[in-house]
């Protein structure tokens, strides 16, 4: 099977491993992706590289994107736990990049939103991720990239999906 020594590891795509089947040639496609995403950290490229990590990433985009939330909102939307959230937003609050306001409605509750040096931060690592991105799939046709994201989407929700239907089912008996 034709490889290169860097991806030695690596069946040749549309190919199964010697006897195994398509999903068996999926979920080791997906393990080698999971095992390349954490290597690179898929951080960018420059001075952003690997400087931030994806809980922070994921946080912040989602604040971003959907304004100002409380814990269990942005838990919920993102389908962790509340005090994971909690853990990690701690030091995105000690760092400036996100604060912590009252509730426009109720006083009491507290809300999360980006800052204005979140947001740049933010802004800064997306730009050195999408070059990554361009340089990764460089030699990809337009139509190539957008179909690989819309399966890489539907692959995620998928995912999500049936990990809150066994969550929402809870321990076998």
């Amino acid at each position: 099977m034709p490889s290169s020594p860097a991806n030695s590891d690596l069946p040749v795509v549309g190919e199964a491993p010697a006897g195994a089947g398509l999903l068996d040639a999926l979920q080791h496609q997906v393990a080698v992706f999971a095992r390349r995403a954490e290597q690179t950290r898929l951080g960018g490229v420059g001075q952003a590289r690997n400087s931030m990590d994806r809980a922070a990433y994921l946080l912040l985009n989602r604040l971003d994107l959907e304004g100002p939330m409380g814990v269990k909102a942005l838990a919920g939307g993102m389908g962790i736990d509340s005090s994971t959230v909690t853990r990690q937003v701690a030091p995105l609050v000690d760092g400036g990049l996100v604060k912590r306001t009252s509730h426009p409605e109720d006083g009491r509750a507290v809300v999360l939103a980006l800052s204005p040096r979140g947001l740049a931060r933010l802004e800064e690592v997306r730009s050195s991720r999408r070059e990554l991105m361009a340089r990764v799939t460089e030699e990809w046709t337009e139509e190539e990239r957008k179909s690989f994201t819309k399966l890489l989407t539907r692959f995620n929700v998928s995912l999500s999906e049936l990990m809150a239907a066994v969550a929402d089912a809870g321990p076998a008996s």
